[in-house]
């Protein structure tokens, strides 16, 4: 019998060393290092690794010009918003990494996709649940019967965290799609740490990217995250998938945001939108229109943005409240928006417009939990910001599409028909717009009204 071998983990990372180390040298992390058992005799697990590959390929050297570029198979799900993030359906072979808060709706989301899609064999394992609480689960998402029929014959549970016995079900049943709830509670009986631990995660992910390569099975791992949002294990799991999504929002309101942050497949900038009900996750259409509050009185520090998200316009609500400040030093808080960005644009007020924002409390909200990045939201949270220093309501039917720059000049957007477009559908009669934004104009006709303008005092004398 070989020697047992321990090493040194990085818990935040990954990092092996030889011995504990206070600063971890790759993430300059304290304190992560921890002692685990790794593999006995690590030949074992490539000879049963073996037994699961059906054809042996052949390896050799080739010329890229001898490869045969093809478009990737796809399964198309019954989800538009998860056929939306993952690049326009889930690739044959392909591994992806699915994370987020407890309770926010991933295990429901994949149990409700792999019953409707009842024309692939999908095998769902749970590490977490017995298969009486997912039946139990999956009658509450109230399926119609008859795509319920079919999904009975085509969906197999498999409750077990050993991944030798999952291997072995999986080689019997042969499935067309593999859903591991979740990756943090598998075991490999290669490796003697305990599951969750940084080994037996890369190694147990290891296992099945190696099956989904060479069978060519789609599996989808469903993982946790930490107290700080980030995804749970060693940052190697991330590099190891085809696709990493995470769930976004509070699981106290009822939408939930879906986004991508990687995608060998795809657009990493996509999101899909849902709607957590009684009866499982419900696709949003139409996001701008619950993104916008629906209010009969107008107030002050109210502000709508034309944004983009991936290939789909957003109208965005930002909410902005300027109060005089109780205590020396003012408060500047945001949700959603970046900070800095809010202190560079009340630096730009103060210079180019003399406004006194020094010794006022700032707070801004981005409506409906979203978390933005695109730069186009610049003007509207500028705006919301003078709407409520002045407490002037700004009009209803006027809606922004701006980046500000340093000088107070207002920068071209890119997109601007698509925002138009949308902000048009919307019943939006007024839209605000750099002035450079004149060619991609030229070719557009629209309804709206486009005022076009190239500073901020412009702006301002416009609307105030």
């Amino acid at each position: 019998m070989s020697k047992i071998k321990t090493a040194f983990f990085c818990s935040n990372c990954g990092q092996e060393s030889a011995k504990w180390l206070g600063k971890c040298p790759s993430c300059e992390q304290w304190n992560t290092f921890s002692e685990e058992v790794i593999s006995k005799d690590d030949r074992l697990g490539e000879a049963a690794w073996r037994n699961f590959s059906p054809t042996k390929k052949e390896i050799k050297t080739v010329s890229i010009q001898e490869v045969f570029s093809a478009e990737e198979k796809r399964i198309i799900t019954p989800d538009a918003e998860l056929n939306r993030v993952l690049g326009g359906g889930i690739v044959a072979g392909s591994i992806v990494l699915v994370a987020g808060e407890p309770g926010i709706g991933k295990s429901t989301l994949f149990l409700q996709m792999g019953l409707l899609l009842h024309e692939v064999r999908t095998l769902y394992i749970s590490g977490e649940e017995s298969e009486q609480q997912i039946r139990m689960r999956a009658d509450r998402l109230k399926i119609k019967e008859r795509k319920l029929m079919h999904a009975r014959e085509n969906f197999f549970l498999l409750t077990e965290t050993a991944t030798q016995t999952i291997f072995q079900e999986i080689k019997k049943l042969n499935p067309g799609l593999v859903i591991v709830d979740s990756i943090q509670t598998l075991q490999s009986s290669y490796i003697e740490s305990t599951p969750g631990s940084v080994s037996q995660i890369r190694e147990c992910a290891a296992e099945f990217q190696r099956f989904a390569k060479e069978t060519n099975t789609p599996v989808f791992l469903i993982g946790h995250i930490t107290k700080e949002g980030n995804i749970a294990g060693p940052k190697i799991l991330e590099h190891m998938v085809d696709t990493v999504l995470q769930f976004e929002g509070d699981r106290h309101y009822t939408y939930r945001i879906l986004r991508t942050l990687k995608n060998r497949f795809g657009s990493t900038s996509e999101l899909g939108i849902y709607e957590m009900t009684d009866e499982g996750m419900q696709e949003v259409n139409n996001p701008s229109e619950i993104l916008i509050t629906q209010k009969e009185d107008q107030l002050s520090g109210t502000a709508i943005a034309a944004s983009i998200e991936g290939q789909r316009p957003l109208l965005i609500e930002v909410q902005a409240l300027v109060t005089p400040s109780v205590y020396g030093t003012p408060q500047r808080t945001v949700s959603g928006f970046d900070l800095r960005r809010l202190q560079l644009l009340l630096a730009v007020l103060e210079k180019r417009g003399g406004f006194h924002f020094g010794i006022k409390d700032v707070f801004l909200n981005i409506a409906g939990g979203l978390k933005v990045e695109d730069p186009s939201i610049d003007l509207a949270v500028l705006c919301a910001l003078l709407s409520s220093f002045e407490d002037v309501p700004l009009a209803s039917d006027t809606c922004f599409a701006g980046e500000v720059g340093l000088s107070g000049e207002i920068r071209a957007v890119n997109r601007i028909g698509q925002r138009i477009a949308e902000a048009e559908k919307l019943g939006f009669s007024k839209i605000l717009v750099s002035k450079y934004n004149q060619k991609g104009l030229k070719n557009h006709s629209h309804q709206i009204e486009v005022l076009m303008m190239g500073k901020v005092e412009e702006v301002y004398r416009h609307l105030f």
